[in-house]
């Protein structure tokens, strides 16, 4: 008779996006409570965490090309068929590679090469380092925010080069809870946290059941982004209108529209998909903007396969600041989703298999494996701006809009991808796609 495998310890890695329409405040860090105690834990620059804006860049490329992998795995997703899909693939990231600090061997391999990150430990520490620092950053005219947490067990003996890693490095500080003795608690003061994060946007997040008497650990990534658009749409001129959804259906929506001279926006087309840029109201041009891929047609696969750093890299650079008329939707909705086995289909299944994982950099041992990764996303799009809490090439043959002629007219009346992009360093901090808007 086989032995059974009794784990000694689970991770549970959380991951939390918020993302509305019109300002807001963030998440804070302050020093690791008692243990008992929940932990308000607001990111800043480390005293220690030299970052290169090349390091940043670099990080900011990997979370990129890892944002391309994981919307066709959350779009596999059976129950995903036909419906809105949104996610903070860098939230993602930035828990994950939390989690990859502790880990070793084939499971730091995979974690790695899933996230296309750095093999050298330096310059992914800093590069993430680097960009939690301008994310963070209180001169901007829009509100965005991230928080890292670790949540201890507190009987359990971690390595102190692990969570001094990630307080150094990714903000992330410790606190102690009894996970053995009172899961059910524990689960509460941690979805407060993320309650408080993400300016109550996002509850529950653990679901019952989720810590029990075996958790050691659980990782917590929120970040929250709420800004104005730099050309707001005029209330006034909202009306309703049809949508013909992912199914052929038509739903009614609240379509927001903007026209005249002074309708500029970054503009490109394709012969089967157009680009536009809806910038953030900011200090520094082009510092933020609301990409928006809709297909010439209610064919989404042509704007899910623009999804590439070359094609989106070369819309960009022929985009025209340019009169457009414009028709976009309102929309608000709310994701949530277990990534276990998406992201051990993409490549990284060993960090879930109990006995196989090696997480030994976190405590000395080979006890630890990950039970889950849950993420929920929110977003609001309105016409004041948004707020929000988380393999095929196609070779695209650019036709740049002139800049005189016939206004080009960018109605998203059919299902469209978006993108939530800093233009400064590049990185994606949300992604997703609207099938219905009415759906929520």
């Amino acid at each position: 008779m086989e032995k059974e495998f009794l784990p000694a310890g689970i991770l549970v890695i959380l991951i939390i996006a918020a993302l509305l329409a019109a300002g807001c405040t963030g998440p804070i860090v302050s020093p690791a409570p008692s243990p008992g105690e929940t932990a308000v834990v607001t990111p800043s620059p480390s005293p220690g965490a030299t970052t290169t804006s090349g390091d940043a860049s670099s990080v900011a490329e990997a979370n990129n090309r890892f944002a391309y992998d994981l919307y066709p795995a959350l779009a596999a997703i059976p129950d995903n068929a036909n419906r809105n899909l949104f996610c903070s693939p860098f939230s993602i990231s930035t828990a994950l590679a939390i989690a990859g600090e502790g880990a070793n061997g084939k499971t730091a391999d995979e974690i790695l090469s899933v996230l296309h990150l750095p093999k050298d430990s330096a310059t992914r520490r800093t590069g993430f380092a680097g960009l939690n620092a301008r994310i963070n950053n209180a001169s901007a005219d829009y509100t965005l925010r991230t928080a890292n947490a670790l949540w201890a067990e507190k009987t359990y003996e971690f390595l102190p080069s692990f969570t001094e890693t990630a307080r150094q490095y990714y903000s992330a500080n410790t606190t102690n809870l009894d996970f053995a003795a009172a899961p059910e608690e524990s689960r509460s003061a941690i979805n407060q946290w993320v309650l408080e994060k993400t300016e109550k946007k996002i509850r529950d997040l653990l679901p019952q059941g989720s810590i029990n008497s075996l958790t050691r650990l659980v990782i917590t990534n929120a970040i929250y982004f709420k800004g104005t658009w730099a050309r707001q749409f005029d209330a006034n001129l909202t009306r309703d209108a049809g949508f013909t959804t992912s199914t052929g259906q038509i739903t009614k929506v609240r379509m927001m529209q903007d026209s005249g001279e002074d309708a500029k926006y970054w503009y490109a087309e394709t012969a089967d998909l157009q680009y536009i840029e809806l910038m953030y109201s900011q200090k520094t041009e082009r510092s933020l903007s609301m990409v928006v891929l809709l297909p010439k047609g209610n064919d989404l696969r042509l704007a899910e396969a623009a999804l590439s750093e070359s094609n989106l890299s070369a819309l960009k650079e022929s985009a025209q600041h340019r009169t457009v008329e414009v028709y976009f939707p309102k929309f608000r909705m709310e994701t949530g989703y277990e990534l276990a086995k998406p992201l051990s289909a993409m490549g990284m299944p060993t960090a879930f298999i109990p006995g196989s994982a090696d997480f030994s950099g976190m405590d000395g041992t080979h006890e630890l494996f990950i039970s889950n990764v849950f993420h929920k996303a929110y977003i609001d799009v309105n016409e004041e701006g948004t707020e929000a809490a988380a393999a095929t090439a196609v070779v695209m043959q650019l036709r740049g809009a002139p800049s005189g002629g016939k206004t080009p007219v960018f109605r998203a009346d059919h299902p469209f991808i978006f993108l939530i992009r800093n233009n400064g360093s590049g990185e994606i901090l949300f992604l997703g796609r609207v099938s219905d808007p009415a759906a929520g």
